[in-house]
């Protein structure tokens, strides 16, 4: 089975079409009004251009790596229902990181047990010994999870296999001496990620345990040795590490490499839930030592990879040609609080938008910023461009006759901070309102989404409003939304701070707005994009 990823229609819209053919007299004003009244559902909420299956259950993002032109993208599936299950590898490809076909179920359960998150590699070097006839082997790194010895309260009940493809991750076959890493006693041991570290010539895998983070290294991806251990009092522990990542990185416009260490955990994010933090220091091939200053920092600065509800597990794709240069990265676009009841009953959750990393050091501060990938860019249309104005309280700065915000990309920016409160508002004609508000006093962004339109599947999902603190010390403050039907990922101060949350309006947003405590406020240009699907 494949399925080119297509824009559905809003089902608002269709009705009001169907409405306008019909015979003046069975029009009335009370029944157009509960027409055009009509809640969004399924799959109305479905994405634009976010990759989403087909249908039932998914999470975190796996086993990506790009090969030959095509990026690939497995995932935890379940086929059999809108809930987690037993989980699978589905898996899609796509050639620019925003279109995505999805394929073939790539790795199903076994006598072993789930297939549970991991990662892949391209062995182009056939270290591993799988490659026939001068075909290149990918390697799949996996958790087994034997959920009977699960239920048993069996220690070893998750273990660490490989499998391999010779034709470019399309089919696989698992490794007859798996697994590869039997379980030492450790609850909570998974979430294997490798990469090739050419520092060291080692393969290295970062594995997630309860609590901290285990190395591993390797020659030829089948026989794996520790190498240490990281994680005790660092960072957040209020909940499970899971789904890891570990690589060098070079600090931007300089030629000091340092490398950065993702880790997920669930719960205990920043805002409740799930979260990825981030953790930057040196790796001497054996051990990784944090920079010394990250853990006073940590409370001013709040390491993590974005600060909203609804980015979790997000890794890196492997072999990305070294002459374009980037770290790509992805992530499951919900959170476990509240993942399997939100209002979409075919598909469950959707992948975040492919983001671009660059680490940078800020007053001796290493950060991991993100930005949208720039093969977005093709699919921008119907360009709008507003100058720069001062605005008294309120300015509108998008509405439904300049372009559909169900699939934009908006840019603009607040010149000359003052010590006051402003808000970017999404509003519809059902009173609906998205509201994300900057403090500057307290330096503090916070999101309301209680009013954002259905809310009633989970008390969890508007229990609080989420909050990130602003990074930036720069007196304008720089924005960039990526919109879709239901969710917006925001990135402030070119990406310094980001925030990604869901929503499920019941109509289409038709304004975009921003106001102030204070009369007045300078508002840089606006340029905004319709993205085309």
């Amino acid at each position: 089975m494949k399925r080119k990823f297509q824009p559905i229609l809003l089902l608002g819209l269709f009705l009001f079409t169907f409405n306008s053919c019909k015979n003046e007299t069975e029009k009335s004003e009370n029944t157009e009004d509960k027409k055009m009244a009509e809640v969004q559902k399924d799959e109305d909420f479905r994405p634009n251009f976010h990759f989403t299956p087909e249908k039932n259950w998914m999470n975190d993002p796996n086993g990506m790596f790009y090969m030959n032109g095509t990026y690939h993208l497995y995932f935890q599936y379940y086929p059999d229902d809108n809930v987690w299950g037993p989980m699978h590898w589905g898996h899609a490809t796509s050639k620019d990181m925003i279109t995505w076909e999805e394929q073939e179920i790539a790795l199903y359960p076994d006598e072993k047990g789930y297939i549970f998150s991991g990662s892949a590699v391209v062995d182009n070097d056939n270290t591993s010994g799988f490659g026939e006839d001068g075909k290149t082997p990918v390697i799949a790194i996996f958790t087994y999870h034997d959920p009977v010895g699960a239920e048993n309260k069996e220690e070893n009940y998750q273990s660490q296999a490989i499998a391999y493809s010779l034709d470019e991750g399309m089919t696989w076959t698992k490794y007859e001496g798996n697994p590869v890493i039997p379980n030492p006693g450790i609850v909570d041991f998974r979430d294997p990620k490798v990469t090739w570290d050419d520092i060291n010539k080692q393969w290295l895998m970062a594995l997630a345990t309860r609590e901290k983070t285990l190395f591993y290294s390797s020659q030829n991806l089948k026989e794996w040795k520790k190498l240490s251990e990281f994680g005790a009092g660092t960072g957040a522990h209020d909940g499970v590490w899971e789904c890891p990542d570990f690589f060098p990185m070079r600090v931007d416009g300089t030629g000091e490499t340092k490398w950065v260490l993702i880790q997920s955990l669930n719960p205990g994010g920043y805002n409740g839930g799930s979260g990825t933090q981030y953790f930057v220091g040196d790796f001497d091939g054996k051990t990784f030592t944090p920079e010394e200053n990250m853990k006073e920092l940590e409370e001013k600065h709040k390491f993590w990879i974005d600060f909203g509800r609804d980015n979790y597990a997000g890794v890196t794709w492997a072999n990305v040609p070294k002459e374009d240069g980037r770290k790509l990265f992805l992530g499951w676009m919900s959170n476990w609080l509240y993942a399997q009841e939100v209002p979409t009953e075919t598909w469950r959750s959707a992948m975040t938008v492919a983001r671009e990393l660059k680490l940078v050091q800020e007053d001796e501060t290493y950060l991991v910023k993100s930005s949208p990938v720039k093969e977005l860019e093709k699919y921008r249309s119907s360009e709008i461009s507003k100058d720069a104005i001062d605005v008294d309280e309120k300015a509108v700065l998008l509405d439904s006759s300049d372009l559909d915000l169900a699939k934009a990309e908006v840019k603009f920016s607040i010149k000359d901070l003052q010590e006051t409160n402003y808000k970017i508002i999404l509003s519809n004609g059902n009173n609906e309102e998205f509201i994300v508000n900057y403090d500057h006093t307290a330096k503090e962004f916070s999101v309301d989404r209680s009013n954002a339109g259905q809310i009633d599947f989970s008390e969890k999902f508007t229990e609080k409003n989420s909050t990130a603190p602003r990074i930036s010390d720069s007196q304008d403050l720089k924005v960039l939304m990526i919109l879709d039907k239901t969710s917006v990922e925001m990135f402030f101060d070119d990406g310094t701070t980001v925030m990604t949350e869901i929503f499920f309006p019941n109509q289409p947003w038709t304004e975009l707005s921003l106001e102030s405590e204070n009369e007045k406020f300078s508002l840089g240009d606006i340029q905004a994009y319709e993205l085309k699907f």
